[in-house]
């Protein structure tokens, strides 16, 4: 999908997401274009993102291969370049990066917090783009800074804000 100038592919290597979530890879394209009208300063002429939606076996070797941390996570995400500088690259279009999201992580996550699969792969879409764009939560500043625009964002998408633990959604 392009719009905006981002053009988002989305691949499947597990599934259980096709099964688990109707039209799953509009919806991973809704929440990366939300991401980066959110989050772009400028709008970039062509700029491209990947997400692979994948399994715990394989984001536990990403994760121990580039963070030194083995175990499974939910989303790890590959920025390609520093984005502020792609306005001046001569290179179209411009890999932002990567994002790749485990299955077995995400749906249990999902269940535990009593939430939507597809509103929780929407927030790590949303949030693994944010740190294609940049952002990070490393530093409390940085992390306030970061979940407010995550939050505005899904609120835009219609989904409610996943830092408030008070809020439970049925997944029944």
């Amino acid at each position: 999908m392009t719009s905006r100038g981002l053009h988002t592919d989305v691949l499947i290597s597990h599934g259980d997401w096709a099964s688990a979530i109707n039209d799953v890879d509009s919806l991973c394209q809704q929440a990366s274009l939300a991401a980066y009208r959110a989050c772009s300063e400028m709008e970039l002429e062509q700029v491209e993102i990947s997400i692979l939606l994948s399994d715990d076996k394989n984001l536990r070797a990403l994760n121990k291969k580039y963070r030194g941390v083995d175990k499974p996570t939910n989303v790890l995400s590959f920025p390609n370049h520093d984005w502020k500088k792609l306005s001046h690259a001569t290179v179209i279009p411009q890999l932002l990066g990567d994002v790749v999201i485990a299955f077995e992580t995400t749906m249990s996550e999902a269940i535990r917090d009593g939430k939507k699969l597809e509103d929780h792969l929407s927030h790590l879409v949303v949030h693994g783009v944010m740190h294609l764009l940049g952002h990070d939560h490393e530093h409390s500043v940085q992390a306030e800074t970061m979940e407010t625009l995550e939050t505005t964002t899904l609120a835009e998408l219609g989904i409610s804000d996943p830092y408030d633990e008070t809020e439970v959604v049925d997944t029944g």
